[in-house]
């Protein structure tokens, strides 16, 4: 699958940042991560500014990529998380401090 120009862009930047030599489960992590980032981006240019279609029944409903983005959203961060890449801010588990 041929990725969109500006993912990769960022597979490249990543790949020159970071060393995933010997890390093959990182690797892979990665490549999931980018397809996850690269379906968010087509989402978003096939659903355009029309969140809503009409149905058969001409009754407003949500656009159908709306999960497919939305899943890949969530997808690219978890990659991004697993990676534990710098600047991805990890929390310790539990209630934050003084609450």
């Amino acid at each position: 699958m041929a990725y969109l120009k500006i993912t990769e862009t960022l597979k490249k930047q990543i790949l020159s940042e970071y060393d995933f030599a010997g890390d093959p489960a990182a690797l892979s992590i990665l490549e999931t991560t980018l397809k996850a980032h690269d379906l968010m981006l087509r989402c978003e240019k096939d659903i355009g500014t029309s969140l809503t279609l009409l149905d058969r029944f001409k009754q407003t409903k949500a656009h159908p990529l709306l999960a497919v983005l939305r899943d890949a959203r969530a997808q690219y961060l978890a990659g991004l998380k697993a990676l534990n890449l710098e600047g991805t801010e990890t929390r310790p588990p539990g209630r934050p401090v003084g609450t």
